[in-house]
């Protein structure tokens, strides 16, 4: 009786989970519709920019600009590593600072200054005492704007006062539901691809191109960081719907292979109560 009074409490502790689970489950995925939404809606605006400054910088010079400018000697890198405040969400976080990690190994730690978004990167790197120089957490869940701002006025500054001569960005990218990405990013200084933009060739610029660049390239900056704050967001939602999904299904197998356990040990247990009261009655008997 010991053994089954154990396995029923295993099984009303996996229900337990189970729901929990479930319930992490469903508000995940209620997450993730809402941010999906917004990451959809501001993609085309922030690529939609950067066609625009690609067309502008053919025509003006990049020294007019301290963000446009690549220092002749970079001896400090920054990185700007984006994770999630909580965890329960698989391998998102773990991917994130793998990949920072093999990045800032290759520059060596005593040149690496980070910016750390998300408590599960922060918390990473603080214990092993890398060089944060800012970091940003307990916001996920009122994000706006104004974090990409304070975000990017702490880098820019940083770079500007030569804090940093590089900044590169690490997140992940939202591809669908079942897939997100670690992309890595050179942020600074703005390094644009040069691509055909045949949309902007018939345009007539007011005021200047190079005050245009002046005004943009910060807006710019600031829209990047935007939108990886979006995609990482989206793509945390995703990656803990599923794994709360797979956790749960998971507390499915282990009740179904509980409850059959359970009914073998609890036949186990009538088998032999029902051969003690034969055995009795037969030496009763003689």
């Amino acid at each position: 009786m010991a053994n089954l009074k154990h396995i029923r409490s295993q099984i009303k502790s996996v229900i337990s989970i189970q729901k929990v689970t479930k319930a992490m489950k469903m508000v995940a995925a209620a997450k993730l519709r809402k941010s999906q939404e917004r990451m959809e809606q501001s993609r085309p605006y922030s690529k939609r920019l950067e066609n625009l400054i690609q067309h502008l910088l053919q025509d003006v010079n990049r020294s007019m600009l301290p963000l446009l400018n690549k220092r002749n000697e970079i001896q400090n890198h920054g990185f700007l590593i984006i994770t999630a405040d909580r965890g329960l969400a698989g391998s998102f976080n773990t991917n994130i600072i793998k990949k920072a990690e093999s990045e800032i190994n290759k520059v060596g730690k005593e040149n690496a200054m980070l910016f750390c978004v998300g408590k599960k990167g922060f918390e990473h790197f603080k214990k092993r005492k890398y060089n944060i120089i800012y970091h940003a957490t307990d916001f996920w869940s009122t994000l706006n704007y104004n974090d990409a701002i304070n975000t990017g006025k702490n880098i820019i500054d940083a770079y500007l006062n030569e804090h940093v001569d590089s900044l590169h960005a690490i997140y992940n990218f939202f591809k669908n539901t079942a897939s997100q990405e670690v992309t890595y990013k050179t942020l600074l200084p703005l390094e644009l691809e040069s691509e055909s933009q045949s949309q902007f060739n018939d345009m007539i610029y007011e005021p200047s191109k190079e005050d245009i660049i002046k005004s943009i390239v910060p807006k710019y900056f600031n829209t990047q960081i935007w939108q990886y704050l979006l995609e990482s967001f989206a793509s945390e939602q995703a990656a803990r719907m599923v794994a709360m999904e797979n956790a749960t299904d998971n507390a499915k197998e282990m009740i179904d292979d509980l409850n059959l356990e359970f009914n073998k040990a609890r036949q186990t247990a009538i088998t032999t109560e029902m051969l003690e009261i034969v055995g009795g009655a037969e030496a009763l008997s003689n």
